[in-house]
């Protein structure tokens, strides 16, 4: 067993370079069997989650190189079956393959995906797009059997802008018969990555970044290369930790537009920041106001940096609103920075954060990938030794964590057990 062991209260200083996007690789290299030829994607984060689509692209029969950040993938000799519940649990990312594969093959079948237990997940939108466009879909016990004769486009409206729902339904439209119209499509950085990663090979595809997206189908995708967007997530992580406890950290190899809801609120808070065409230089700050946050799609504040910006909000003199849209059971860090010393009540889908508390080191656990990144922020800027267990969840999302803050100044190392 793993733990992070972190010693707080040690200066934040120097560069954190920002590796590629977690949500958009993990997309990429499943698309990437669409291709008749050979795909070549630069900038891959070295983290689980690509060994865990690595595991299956090998299981499938692709021929895969990597190289540091480099993947190269061959899948003109991929054999369709059935993908077992083992490795398909993995990740939530692995349901990629569930339409790269339908939309090849008009065929595919595996089970339920995996992934961080944060709520309810379903996949309905997903299968919706997939019986629109002509596939028939049966699902028991968690293993689903889609097949179709033909794929045809048609209009799809989403419920709700899901992110993992509309790349699964440009995937399986890219090589459908005619047009295929996607409303309420999500915006975010990542759909306009797979979007042009995928005109690259050959699509038709026009929106992408828009709430309407269409896809014109094709009978062939090309190889090609491509390279993967900065991570936001990443980046918007420790822009907190330099908020938090840094001295001109500079967080590199961004791209600001992508973390402007984030910005803004730090704005709101009393942060003064440099902010440069591919980096954010911060300090952290007293006498910080309260703010309200409400976790909205792109480009609204981001679900995923809700639970990492909350140890921030413990040092504003105030109470501060945090509502949570998307997922109804993304609190799991709550219990744990109370324990450390923070003053937070949930009620529903908000919390409420009454500031400023001392963080005092404590036991505790990653919960999931972004609770897992709150504990680390927590810790660094809690007073005396933290000890954070369930690590595997951290580790998932991002690439070089240790090595990252150590190099600038934090006291943080795995503990073997």
């Amino acid at each position: 067993m793993k733990l992070i062991k972190i010693e707080g209260g040690k200066t934040l200083t120097g560069t954190i370079p920002i590796s590629g996007s977690k949500n958009s690789a993990v997309a990429l290299v499943p698309a990437s069997l669409l291709s008749d030829g050979i795909v070549k994607i630069d900038n891959i984060p070295d983290i689980s989650d690509i060994d865990a689509l690595n595991e299956i692209l090998e299981f499938l029969g692709a021929d895969v190189k990597r190289e540091d950040d480099y993947m190269q993938i061959d899948s003109s000799n991929i054999v369709n079956k059935e993908i077992p519940e083992s490795i398909s649990k993995k990740l939530r990312a692995s349901y990629y393959f569930m339409s790269a594969l339908l939309g090849k093959f008009k065929k595919v079948e595996m089970y339920f995906p995996g992934g961080c237990n944060i709520g309810s997940r379903p996949i309905d939108q997903t299968l919706k797009a997939f019986v629109a466009l002509g596939a028939t879909v049966k699902e028991e016990n968690d293993k689903y059997l889609i097949t179709a004769d033909e794929l045809i486009g048609n209009d799809v409206y989403l419920d709700m802008p899901s992110v993992g729902a509309t790349i699964n339904t440009m995937l399986v439209a890219v090589k459908a018969k005619g047009e295929t119209i996607i409303e309420n499509a999500a915006k975010e950085p990542e759909i306009v990555s797979i979007a042009t990663f995928l005109n690259n090979m050959g699509a038709k595809i026009v929106g992408a970044g828009t709430s309407t997206i269409k896809i014109i189908g094709v009978d062939s995708l090309n190889g090609c290369f491509t390279e993967v967007i900065p991570d936001r997530i990443e980046a918007g992580t420790y822009l907190i930790a330099g908020a938090l406890i840094g001295e001109n950290l500079k967080i590199s190899n961004i791209i600001p537009n992508h973390i402007e809801s984030l910005i803004t609120k730090l704005k709101e808070m009393g942060f003064d920041m440099k902010i440069e065409k591919s980096s954010i230089t911060i300090s952290a700050k007293e006498n910080l106001k309260p703010i309200k946050i409400k976790t909205l799609g792109y480009p609204g504040f981001p679900t995923d940096l809700q639970q990492p910006i909350t140890p921030l909000l413990t040092k504003c003199n105030g109470v501060s609103v945090l509502e949570e849209t998307i997922y109804e059971n993304r609190f799991n860090n709550v219990p744990f920075l109370n324990e450390m010393g923070s003053n937070i009540k949930c009620d529903g889908r908000k919390i409420y954060v009454e500031g400023p508390t001392d963080l005092i080191g404590k036991d505790v656990e990653a919960t999931d990938l972004r609770a897992g990144a709150c504990m680390v922020l927590a810790a660094l800027a809690a007073d005396g030794n933290t000890k954070i267990s369930s690590i595997e969840h951290v580790l998932r999302g991002y690439e070089n964590i240790i090595e990252k803050l150590q190099n600038v100044g934090a006291k943080i190392e795995i503990e073997e057990i």
